[in-house]
């Protein structure tokens, strides 16, 4: 039960905060996962693979209900979502199939860096200029692709790739949070679907599974979760949220840290 406890308290909390920023919460959810991973003794060469995968199951669950009250506030840019669903689901399914194929430490590593220039990004408040406009159909599938093969690599719901592209395409900051929340879904759907498949064939993993996916850690996180997205969302229209990213951006530095040093060692 201590288990399910700690697969509540984090459900409840990368929920609100993937509804506060418009990210998935994977940034919080690997490393946390990876922890009680790690102390319920998973096999250790398969278990970042499997805080990835539960992780990107989990975001389809936070994505719908942080897209539902963004939309409510008529914040998501639904053409855009249609424009970079295509390339994003592709990408997306093939970022699983990759980082399926990389060992435990290497995938650890590129995660942990990656979260670095996340919270790096967000200490510096970096907004790239709003220089141009959303490109043609063959530009946004392009940028789909990429931003579904690298969420899907470290498992986040795309808002730190998303959100500043976006911005430089001159879309308001509410509607790039707004729009992100929601291209959530399709990088879930698709990076869940490779992380299934890629684990499906080995039978060392805990059970209950479907592939990468452990069944408990996604029903307990996913149940707090949900609740917990929309109570973000909202809070993002009724509240300045600059001090809190700065302390989302703490926070993130530290849980990235503490895998590296993990990883490393």
């Amino acid at each position: 039960m201590e288990w399910y406890a700690a697969y509540l308290a984090l459900g409840a909390t990368a929920g609100f905060l993937a509804g506060l920023f418009g990210v998935g919460g994977g940034t919080v959810l690997v490393p946390v996962l990876l922890l009680l991973f790690d102390a319920q003794l998973f096999p250790t060469e398969h278990v970042m693979h499997l805080a990835l995968g539960t992780s990107m199951a989990v975001i389809l669950f936070t994505s719908l209900a942080s897209l539902r009250k963004h939309h409510q506030h008529g914040a998501v840019n639904w053409r855009v979502v249609r424009s970079l669903t295509p390339g994003i689901l592709f990408g997306a399914a093939l970022g699983a199939l990759f980082a399926a194929s990389i060992p435990t430490r290497g995938l650890g590593i590129f995660f942990a860096l990656f979260v670095y220039f996340a919270a790096a990004q967000i200490l510096l408040d970096v907004r790239p200029h709003a220089s141009r406009q959303l490109p043609d159909m063959v530009g946004m599938t392009l940028t789909g692709t990429l931003t579904g093969w690298l969420s899907s690599m470290v498992s986040i719901g795309g808002g730190t790739i998303v959100t500043p592209f976006l911005l430089w395409c001159n879309v308001p900051l509410r509607n790039a949070i707004g729009t992100s929340a929601a291209i959530g879904f399709p990088v879930a759907v698709g990076g869940t679907i490779g992380y299934v498949v890629t684990g499906m064939s080995l039978t060392a993993l805990p059970a209950p599974n479907v592939g990468f996916v452990y069944l408990p850690a996604l029903l307990w996180v996913a149940l707090a979760s949900v609740i917990t997205a929309p109570l973000g969302a909202k809070a993002t229209h009724h509240m300045n949220v600059k001090i809190l990213r700065k302390l989302f951006a703490v926070l993130l530095i530290a849980l990235a840290t503490n895998m590296l040093w993990k990883m490393l060692a």
